[in-house]
């Protein structure tokens, strides 16, 4: 018998249960976001320079945008920068 009280669990219960749903939720988007606006810079062969340029912003605001360590980002620098690479920001309550 197995008296394990996480059996059967969800990683997002475990993460309620320990009390860091949030945090690890919002750091979980952040880094997903900094990864789709990197890859898509690299592949359309967009420099930090130029995409700086794009966003009309300096390159050290645009390094905190792709830092995935940095959760503070304001959501009118992710539009900018989303439409810099040609696409657009989805968001939705659920």
């Amino acid at each position: 018998m197995n008296n394990n009280p996480h059996i059967g669990s969800t990683l997002d219960d475990f993460l309620r249960e320990e009390g860091i749903f949030e945090d690890a939720t919002n750091y979980a988007i952040k880094r997903v976001l900094a990864w789709q606006v990197e890859k898509a810079m690299r592949d359309q062969g967009i420099t930090k320079v130029e995409m700086a340029r794009r966003m009309g912003t300096s390159r050290a605001h645009l390094n905190r945008l792709l830092d995935p360590n940095n959760d503070k980002v304001q959501l009118d620098t992710v539009q900018r920068a989303a439409a810099a690479i040609g696409r657009k920001v989805r968001m939705e309550l659920v």
